[in-house]
């Protein structure tokens, strides 16, 4: 067999390369959170001695979930890649976060991936398929990702594997549920006092072999009668679901006639169908007993990821000129031009900014010089620069393990990178090529900072672009017209951990305030008023009197300003004097301290001095008039609203639009859409929305998305705008 992947020893242990393309298996475990995804990635790492006890290496840190912040809070935050090598093929495991929240991390999984491996806990029953997993397993059908199915906590007192299977089928098969089978049934030891059934092996359905793994090894062991009925039952509906996805369209003839499919084909054809994607084996998995190495399932999903999951040739990405003008097809060679992909930007205490990089076409070498380009428009990317790549190396926990270089089809970390982000692409300096982003999840809860002290201001903004830079499902805003800096996060843990980067990683410490809404005045009736600014205190006074009509305009038109003066009462010099002054007062606000909008200041009469009158003086009488004719108007706050669309399940639309309601929102719609879920489109007040993206998740079960875009602002209800004017008086 010709050299497909190596290893060698450097300095911090074993290193994992490939020789070529197609020795590479790059997967992807998703799951929700608890489901077991990292226990299944460090069995793995131990069934295949690249750690030598449950998920550590040498340095006694986990091989997973290794950032401080994970330690701490017990689950994963952030995507992280173990490197494992099984019958001479390299294997990079991606580990993403099970919590919403970090979905942002889990779709960079998903862009780096080949494959994906969903994890489901059989104790959790039905609520272990939750909103967040079906949507996932669409969005991977969309694209066509090959995917298998992982059942981990077999030994749980509630747990059931037929049951958690035919879930499975229900939830996530829909109408391809014939393609959605075990290939494997646990075998199950005494039941113990406390309820648990330890899982000792499983039943091969294809070659009908049992295999014992009580002892931590994977050994073959005598069929007994028992077993052998079940294996009869389930053997059958395999084999016809294999058949149906054979391109060989004469072996359901053969088989329904009783002709014997021999194993040889059966296989062949498995693996062919789940590299479609057309065909998705349910396995199982348990972490090895203490001292052993061996879990059981370990080497039936490593054989499935090697032999039945696609090569990264298979993984195609769009490219195109930095410019836009002409899409460059990509091809998995390493000999073609460099393309690689920034999956995960971090910083590192010792080294600085690491890049964690999928590499679709050509080689990246250590100390290459490479393009770096980000996306949005041409005249806004302030990193769309040629850089020197500092060291390649192997992602290995907190380790950083020597490479070289990394080919296409592999995943490494890049040092040095200063101006690379999340997202951004790497390509040869002589030939800058732009990858396609991938979608990322829009945030949605408003969190308003200030730095926490004078120190902190001067690395705030510094830390905040390094915290952008890294996860780019944050989102950060200085919004003019509160005066906020606001980061926009995807929820409660997702702004706990954002937080906690700044103050642990960045060195910044922050405060929260309440997030304020961009809140309006207008006139909801025509008014006049007078501006009187007369004072005499020795040598030039100051002097100015002006009358002004303000009336209500439709939405949108600002502030307009008409001179109606006769007879050069106000001088024509004073004239703009008196509208600036009227316009930075509108800026202020009149009656609650929001801007002034849409309304018509007519200037109509007034007085001045030969002596005394001045700029300043007409500026402060055009304040003082506006003031004037606010006190005695009708004044309307102005909130802004937006066009929120739900997409939900079924089960929970009647809760989401009650909850609509009693946010004052006005429902405009509903539609069914995929997956027995519906959308429901309504325009809603944004005060109301401060903590939807929280609400909606406890509300839905996990199961509902949504998205919010500002449409106008109009009149809030008297009642609301009585009580903000009473605390914005109150507060002043």
């Amino acid at each position: 067999m010709a050299e497909r992947a190596s290893t060698s020893a450097g300095a911090n242990g074993t290193t994992i390369m490939a020789a070529r393309p197609d020795a590479i298996r790059n997967v992807v475990l998703v799951g929700q959170s608890g489901s077991g995804k990292t226990t299944v990635v460090e069995a793995l790492a131990v069934a295949t001695g690249a750690v030598t006890r449950a998920g550590r290496v040498e340095d006694g840190t986990c091989v997973s979930d290794y950032d401080d912040i994970e330690q701490r809070q017990h689950r994963s935050v952030q995507l992280s890649v173990v490197p494992i090598g099984w019958d001479g093929f390299k294997i990079n495991l991606l580990d993403t976060p099970g919590y919403a929240d970090f979905v942002g991390e889990l779709r960079a999984g998903l862009r780096a991936a080949d494959a994906a491996l969903f994890v489901v806990s059989a104790a959790a029953g039905a609520a272990g398929v939750g909103g967040q997993t079906m949507a996932l397993w669409e969005e991977c059908a969309s694209v066509g990702m090959p995917r298998a199915l992982v059942i981990t906590h077999l030994d749980a007192a509630r747990a059931d594997f037929d049951e958690i299977t035919a879930t499975c089928r229900e939830l996530l098969g829909g109408g391809a549920a014939e393609s959605m089978l075990p290939l494997h049934l646990p075998v199950y030891g005494p039941r113990g006092a406390d309820g648990h059934r330890p899982v000792t092996g499983l039943i091969d359905l294809l070659s009908t072999h049992v295999f014992d793994y009580s002892a931590g090894a994977h050994t073959q062991a005598e069929t007994t009668p028992d077993q052998a009925a079940l294996i009869d039952q389930a053997r059958g509906r395999l084999i016809e679901g294999i058949i149906a996805e054979s391109e060989d369209e004469t072996l359901m003839d053969r088989y329904l006639e009783g002709a014997e499919i021999d194993l040889t084909t059966l296989v062949t054809d498995l693996e062919r169908a789940v590299a479609r994607g057309t065909f998705h084996p349910v396995l199982l998995a348990a972490p090895p007993p203490e001292g052993a190495r061996e879990g059981l399932g370990m080497v039936e999903i490593l054989e499935l990821i090697t032999r039945g999951f696609p090569t990264p040739a298979e993984h195609s990405v769009s490219a195109s000129e930095v410019d836009g003008a002409r899409p460059v097809p990509l091809s998995c060679d390493p000999d073609g031009p460099l393309a690689a992909e920034v999956i995960r930007t971090a910083s590192d205490p010792y080294v600085g900014r690491l890049s964690l990089v999928r590499v679709f076409s050509g080689t990246l070498r250590a100390d290459d010089t490479v393009h770096v380009c980000g996306h949005g428009p041409i005249e806004a990317r302030n990193h769309d620069i040629d850089e020197r790549v500092g060291a390649v190396s192997l992602p290995f926990g907190k380790q950083q393990r020597p490479l070289g270089q990394a080919i296409a089809g592999d995943i490494a970390c890049v040092s040095k990178l200063g101006h690379a982000e999340t997202g951004d692409t790497l390509s040869a300096k002589d030939a800058p090529l732009l990858i396609e982003a991938w979608r990322m999840p829009e945030p949605l809860l408003p969190v308003a900072i200030r730095a926490h002290g004078k120190a902190d201001e001067d690395k705030l903004l510094q830390g905040l672009a390094r915290l952008v830079a890294e996860d780019p499902a944050v989102r950060l805003e200085q919004n003019g017209q509160t005066r906020q800096l606001v980061l926009w996060c995807l929820g409660e843990a997702h702004r706990e951990v954002a937080l906690e980067r700044l103050r642990s990683r960045f060195g910044v410490q922050v405060d929260t305030v309440e997030h304020r809404v961009a809140l309006r005045e207008t006139f909801g009736s025509t008014a006049t008023g007078r501006g009187r600014h007369v004072k005499q205190s020795g040598g030039h006074g100051q002097y100015a009197i002006c009358e002004i009509e303000v009336a209500p305009l439709p939405e949108g038109s600002g502030i307009e300003f008409v001179d109606k003066v006769v007879g050069g009462v106000v001088p024509r010099q004073f004239i703009p004097s008196v509208e600036k002054g009227v316009r930075a007062q509108a800026a202020k606000g009149v009656a609650a301290g929001y801007p002034l909008v849409d309304v018509r200041v007519t200037l109509f009469d007034g007085k001045a001095h030969s002596v005394d009158s001045s700029d300043s003086a007409f500026q402060t009488a055009g304040a003082l008039a506006l003031r004037e004719a606010a006190a005695t108007a009708r004044i309307s706050l102005l909130e802004p609203i937006a066009e929120v669309a739900v997409t939900v399940s079924d089960d929970y639309v009647g809760a989401v639009l009650s909850d609509l309601s009693s946010r004052r929102g006005r429902v405009l719609g509903t539609e069914p859409t995929t997956g027995a879920r519906t959308v429901i489109r309504a325009e809603v007040p944004e005060l109301e929305l401060s903590r939807y993206a929280i609400d909606l998740r406890s509300l839905a079960h996990g199961s509902a998305q949504f998205t919010r875009a500002y449409t106008r602002h109009e009149p809030m209800p008297a009642q609301r705008a009585d009580a903000l004017r009473a605390q914005s008086n109150g507060s002043g």
